[in-house]
């Protein structure tokens, strides 16, 4: 794996402290040129005029945004938009107490997701003070571009956009959140981002090549460039290589095991088990797909009650969900979150939008229950309890639920095999340890009885 390094952080990347909000990214999100305000004061053709300077200033972030070429100013230590975002995805000092960066919670060395495990057993993420913690598990910020913008179709189907509620349009709008965010990264306002920004000459030098001379002189133009910036880091192919042994299977070089080939046979299934239904978004054996099809469904996941009064939350919370979106007022997308991709799954635990679930076999028969009418299908394997009622029990998709055969073993275990197919490459270590890592407790158990 490549080796990564924060910017501007006085200690090692990997924070001691946990922080997962809707994360790495927040509710207070700008529009991309959300805070430019900018008039209507631009030409037909939709080209700024050069007498409207922040037209002209937006104009210059949007062209940057689209073309992220290379900067002709030899002295700029950043040559491209992707890679100053790069650098902004690192920086610790773009939070209140220079604790924290957007690879805080979506660090590239553990799939892009956060790897403090001991700190709220995984399930939330610790903010930049230390104390407070979101409500919502971190999402893998892998594959995260492939993601259509927040829409809603003509049939009135909502699909798309960043966040588990999809609040934010696209990556940069997502961007600007956490920085924002005062159980995140604790800034006041985007002058207060800026002025740090400020601090390091890199950053003043390359955004006035990157972008426009002036930049510099609207904080709300400077911090919109910023996020377009971390959206462009983002793009790049270290967040989606396609290069899984399932992509390695797409193109004849690799060859699966029995056990793998029967979780695909069943995943692609519509008649036993209907997981491609909302896991499939190109036609099959296509390349590129990335296993989420983008829209909004309430599955019935319960509460993390446990772990929310451990971290001394409030165990009745009830999260609204998609209904959290400012675009959406109607009540019946209550307790409905985005589909997410399946890449990488195997090695992103804990699940769910609440991270209840910290076993891949758990997820599987959760959905298993729907269709199983076995005593065994109906008991949680991680509390060896009853499952617990749904968070929102009112909105349940049961109709795609309910579609399929009741699992045995045999084929749960096919599914989680198939499952681990889709780990890119770089994180193939990260799966064998947790393999083996397995095996030892297993063994250790035995040696106790």
């Amino acid at each position: 794996m490549n080796s990564f390094t924060f910017k501007n952080q006085p200690f090692l990347p990997v924070l001691p402290g946990p922080w997962r909000n809707s994360v790495m990214a927040c509710g207070l999100a700008l529009a991309v040129f959300g805070g430019l305000a900018i008039p209507a004061q631009a030409a037909d053709n939709g080209v700024a005029t050069q007498s409207d300077p922040v037209s002209a200033r937006a104009a210059a972030i949007a062209i940057a945004a689209a073309n992220d070429q290379p900067s002709a100013d030899e002295s700029v230590a950043f040559k491209t938009l992707s890679e100053l975002g790069e650098a902004l995805y690192f920086d610790t000092s773009l939070s209140k107490n220079r604790t924290m960066a957007c690879a805080t919670c979506h660090d590239p060395e553990t799939a892009f997701r956060d790897p403090r495990d001991t700190i709220a057993n995984g399930s939330f993420s610790m903010g930049d003070d230390g104390a407070s913690f979101g409500d919502r598990n971190a999402p893998m910020a892998a594959y995260a571009a492939q993601a259509p913008d927040f829409h809603i179709t003509k049939e009135g189907i909502p699909v798309g956009g960043q966040f588990w509620d999809g609040r934010a349009k696209g990556l940069a709008e997502q961007a600007g959140g956490p920085p924002l965010n005062p159980v995140e990264m604790g800034m006041g306002s985007a002058h207060d981002v800026v002025s740090r920004l400020k601090e390091d000459q890199d950053y003043v030098t390359a955004f006035k090549a990157l972008f426009e001379q002036n930049i510099w002189d609207d904080d709300d133009a400077a911090f919109a460039a910023m996020t377009q910036a971390i959206a462009a880091f983002e793009k790049t192919d270290q967040f989606a290589p396609f290069d899984s042994k399932y992509d390695r299977w797409l193109r004849g070089a690799y060859k699966m095991t029995p056990n793998e080939e029967l979780g695909r046979v069943l995943f692609f299934s519509q008649q036993f088990t209907n997981c491609n239904a909302c896991h499939q978004i190109k036609a099959a054996g296509a390349e590129g797909e990335t296993f989420t099809n983008y829209q909004y469904h309430n599955i019935g996941v319960p509460q993390n009650r446990a772990q929310r009064v451990a971290d001394g939350q409030n165990p009745d919370f009830v999260d609204n969900g998609l209904l959290d979106n400012p675009a959406i007022t109607d009540t019946s997308f209550k307790g409905k979150y985005k589909v997410p991709s399946l890449r990488n799954v195997a090695v992103t635990a804990p699940y769910m939008h609440n991270g209840v679930f910290h076993d891949l076999k758990t997820v599987i028969r959760f959905y298993n229950k729907y269709n199983s009418r076995s005593e065994a299908a109906q008991i949680n394997n991680e509390t060896q309890k009853p499952w617990a009622a749904p968070e929102v029990p009112e909105t349940i998709s049961m109709t795609e639920l309910e579609k399929g055969d009741a699992l045995d073993s045999r084929r749960e275990n096919a599914l989680v095999a198939f499952l681990k197919t889709l780990t890119d490459k770089r994180y193939e270590p990260l799966l064998a340890a947790q393999e083996q890592a397995a095996k030892d407790a297993k063994a250790a158990k035995s040696a106790q009885n």
